[in-house]
């Protein structure tokens, strides 16, 4: 049972420092709830096991505070939902067909899901396909979150890719995913950051098509 919690506390570190970025010792105490011991043991157990790192930072007044962040490493602490099986098949059929025949077989992916998903994301509201995209995307282990920026304009965030591997050799898989968004969504969608090219996360911004003609 012991280890049962501490697993659970360190799961629960790991996901508030992957939504957050950094946090010190004293925002990670206060968000969990539990004594400063008890997380300062954790930090130091996924330091060791290179699930974390850290950085000091000088106070006007008072001592330093370390900012605890993920390493790379940690990416595969959360959920992913493909192995190395995939990229070598995919390596293989591009080998054998050539470019044009992967490009052919995410576009055939998008479409799946797309007759998939839309009587899901079929809402009269955008506000309300946004949010169903949302629980989609979270379902299938992106870590998604939205917000309302502006009357009928969202941003949706990903802090998770379950195929950021894939992604990052073939980027026909993130066109797709923006097509995607854009088909189920019947909106302007831009994405402006993607975890495969090196951001933290992969950031939509979403704007209803009528909206903005009226502006």
């Amino acid at each position: 049972m012991e280890q049962e919690v501490a697993y659970s506390t360190r799961e629960y570190i790991m996901q508030l420092l992957k939504i957050n970025g950094e946090m010190s010792t004293k925002s990670i105490t206060e968000a969990l709830g539990i004594t400063g011991m008890a997380v300062r043991r954790h930090l130091e157990s996924l330091k060791n096991e290179g699930y974390i790192t850290f950085r000091t930072v000088k106070q006007p007044m008072g001592r330093p505070v370390s900012l605890y962040s993920l390493t790379e490493s940690a990416e595969d602490f959360f959920p992913r939902n493909y192995h190395s099986l995939a990229l070598d098949l995919l390596q293989e059929l591009q080998d054998e067909a050539g470019d044009e025949m992967i490009s052919l077989l995410f576009d055939k992916r998008k479409e799946t899901l797309r007759s998939k998903y839309s009587p899901t994301v079929a809402a009269d509201a955008l506000e309300a396909r946004v949010a169903a995209l949302a629980q989609i995307q979270n379902d299938n282990g992106y870590m998604v979150d939205y917000k309302k920026v502006a009357e009928e304009e969202f941003i949706l965030e990903e802090l998770n890719c379950p195929i950021s591997q894939v992604a990052s050799r073939y980027q026909h898989a993130c066109r797709c995913e923006l097509d995607l968004f854009r088909s189920l969504l019947g909106a302007d969608v831009e994405r402006t950051e993607c975890l495969a090219k090196g951001g933290k996360k992969c950031v939509y911004h979403i704007r209803n098509k009528q909206h903005k003609a009226q502006m």
